[in-house]
């Protein structure tokens, strides 16, 4: 098979094609394991995490990608939730053990031998991938392959931080970055929460203006003072000044979601300009996101067919895999970005 393959840690600023072509041997599904023909992939923030070294490859070559759409075309032993022809997503979450305490209580993501898909294991820039049946999701049929690779895992996680504010409706919600998540939030949080305003955070004015488009009530800086103290706030940016703007927007009591796998190193010491009268007394709350867990995955898929969100998004090549990087590394972005597989 054809893949875009990670051979080492780089530095994204120095290094512009930090994958290579290669031809891989196809991989062989195992006992309840099912082999999927891939169309497309989404391209994802955590992506230049791997490549950078902030949440590295567990080995070496590795095939990044978990936003991955495909028709399962060969069945392992035993499989039989699924059938040859079926189509399916595979979101970050590629297994995990199925008996701790976490598994048990459906928090599949905190798992002390949870896999990331495209991390752990080999992932979607590339042709063909296996996957054990449980961790394989139908995909509605509203869908075209393109929509749902970023439902995925900017749906998914988005849904996963959304769920974490614990907002009621009417009451009163900030995002602050607008990139594939945000604009899928925004979305969720117009149908699920009719009542509620959404102030949105970002330092590019196309972000300002796409969040106002969207239905955003406010759209200014990442240092702008909202005209009005929140609820929660989401954060899904990579880097901490956001995180340090967003806890003086929230009101007494209000919650600031994290939903990021790592933050990049570059501007950490803006930390050092946490205030804590300021900054989080009154009882405000930092709640980080880890993972997505199988129920956020399935519950975001139901609840995306039933709006629906169709996701707005950019394709590209799997050869185009580092232009797409790259641009998101520089942050050129419209909502998501797709690899399309033929």
């Amino acid at each position: 098979m054809r893949a875009m393959v990670l051979n080492q840690i780089t530095d994204l600023k120095e290094n512009k094609t930090p994958l290579q072509l290669m031809e891989l041997p196809d991989p062989e599904p195992a006992d309840h394991e099912v082999l999927l023909k891939i169309s497309t992939c989404g391209v994802c923030h955590t992506e230049l995490d791997e490549i950078e070294g902030r949440t590295p490859p567990a080995y070496f070559p590795m095939v990044l990608g978990h936003q991955v759409v495909g028709k399962v075309v060969q069945l392992g032993s035993g499989v039989t939730q699924l059938k040859v022809g079926d189509r399916v997503g595979v979101p970050w979450i590629y297994s995990s053990c199925g008996h701790c305490e976490f598994c048990q209580r459906g928090e599949e993501n905190l798992c002390p031998e949870f896999k990331a898909t495209g991390r752990d294991v080999f992932g979607g820039y590339a042709e063909l991938m296996v996957v054990h049946e449980n961790f394989a999701h139908p995909i509605p049929e509203v869908f075209s392959d393109e929509e749902a690779a970023p439902l995925l895992c900017a749906g998914a996680i988005g849904y996963r931080s959304l769920r974490l504010t614990n907002l009621e409706n009417g009451q009163r919600l900030g995002l602050t970055g607008f990139g594939a998540s945000g604009h899928l939030v925004l979305k969720m949080v117009r149908h699920k929460y009719p009542d509620t305003e959404v102030y949105v955070f970002a330092r590019s004015k196309n972000e300002q203006k796409f969040a106002m488009e969207l239905g955003a009530v406010w759209a200014g800086d990442t240092e702008a003072e909202a005209p009005q103290k929140l609820h929660a706030i989401i954060d899904t940016t990579p880097v901490w000044k956001p995180i340090v703007e967003a806890l003086k927007n929230l009101l007494p009591g209000g919650r600031l979601v994290i939903n990021a796998i790592r933050k990049e190193d570059y501007d950490k010491d803006y930390l050092l300009k946490l205030d804590y009268p300021e900054h989080l007394w009154m009882e405000k709350e930092i709640k980080s996101v880890a993972n997505v867990a199988l129920r956020d995955v399935r519950e975001f898929l139901e609840l995306a067919a039933e709006i629906p969100i169709k996701p707005e998004y950019q394709t590209y090549s799997l050869e185009e895999a580092n232009k797409a990087l790259i641009e998101l590394k520089e942050r050129k972005i419209r909502g998501a970005k797709v690899l399309t597989i033929k």
